[in-house]
């Protein structure tokens, strides 16, 4: 059951569109020179900190956070971090897309032609499976990845839906770390570090 096995969720850096609000998924950009320095301060925050497995979204924004933050020679890179598929919606923002679609939300209505919240829950049940399989007597594991896979992610780890994670909000470079009040998971703390 890997009790005590900490995951230690890093949302990388600022990217031009995180900065705007556009959705991001399959769309490869990389940091701006905010995100960086960021990163930069996620190398300081996590200094000392020894992480029995690492493993990063194959998203370069994701993949240059975690190796500004020192983590880039451990890591291995997770599929199952991609950012949410959000289809024809890649690129806009919510603004944008309710200007068409009154009262859109990501978490609610169907995103055309990508995943749906349930699928990205499952790959985020995948993923903390490997995490604790990854610690099996408790430790550490780093994950750098995007907002709403994280999102989905946490809530995931302590038992909701998916959807559980829309109340969840996550600023980029961001630390939240997962954890357990005996044999029950727990967020023990969130977004930290968001500006």
């Amino acid at each position: 059951m890997s009790v005590g096995t900490e995951l230690w969720l890093v949302r990388h850096g600022e990217t031009e569109w995180s900065l705007s609000g556009a959705h991001t998924s399959r769309t490869d950009i990389p940091l701006t020179d905010h995100g960086r320095k960021r990163a930069e301060e996620l190398r300081d925050y996590l200094k000392g900190t020894k992480f029995d497995a690492v493993f990063e979204s194959p998203m370069q924004r994701a993949r240059e956070t975690c190796a500004i933050a020192g983590f880039g020679d451990q890591a291995v890179v997770e599929k199952g971090l991609m950012e949410w598929d959000y289809g024809v919606y890649e690129g806009k923002t919510t603004k944008e897309i309710q200007a068409q679609i009154p009262g859109w939300s990501v978490w609610k209505n169907e995103i055309v032609d990508g995943e749906t919240v349930e699928h990205v829950g499952e790959r985020a049940d995948g993923v903390i499976a490997r995490a604790l399989a990854a610690a099996p007597q408790g430790g550490k594991v780093a994950l750098f990845a995007h907002a709403h896979i994280l999102r989905i992610l946490a809530a995931r780890w302590i038992g909701l839906d998916a959807t559980g994670g829309s109340l969840l909000a996550l600023g980029t470079g961001s630390v939240s770390l997962m954890g357990w009040e005996r044999e029950t998971r727990v967020i023990s703390s969130w977004n930290r570090g968001f500006e």
